[in-house]
């Protein structure tokens, strides 16, 4: 077990060396639709990248959810073949929100530094696959709000 100062110093290390590793400036928040956000995920047992509807309006989240189900089959067969689509995520608040996300499928720990590079090859080789889908279907994307 690690002590809650341990874990937040892991936890800090690991993304400090993801950001050392591989310099790029990713999308994430950049999309220009309020609560339409890309983000990298990892805790103790699991991670997965992601993207997160969680706008303050539940019906824009609906619309962008809506448009986003109807390019999954592009979005599966040309980009992320493993991704999934969950309208009702619950984060770790309690909240639920609407999410579509590739978990990353062996095994990791944040706690563990062996299994990090491959952990951040994941992200590398994900994330761009999401930015690549998102710039091509912007436009489409945007047209839900």
């Amino acid at each position: 077990m690690f002590s809650k100062e341990e874990s937040a110093r892991l936890r800090k290390e690991f993304w400090t060396s993801f950001g050392k590793s591989f310099p790029r400036k990713w999308l994430l928040y950049n999309t220009s639709i309020k609560g339409f956000s890309f983000k990298f995920q990892a805790d103790r047992k699991k991670a997965s990248v992601c993207l997160d509807f969680e706008h303050p309006e539940e019906i824009a989240n609906q619309l962008l959810y809506d448009q986003l189900l109807s390019l999954k089959n592009i979005l599966a067969s040309e980009y992320l073949p493993e991704v999934i689509f969950d309208d009702f995520f619950e984060l770790e608040s309690g909240k639920f929100i609407q999410r579509i996300y590739v978990p990353y499928n062996k095994k990791f720990s944040i706690h563990n530094k062996n299994t990090w590079r491959d952990c951040y090859e994941f992200f590398v080789e994900t994330m761009t696959q999401f930015e690549l889908f998102y710039y091509e279907y912007e436009d489409f994307i945007k047209q839900a709000i």
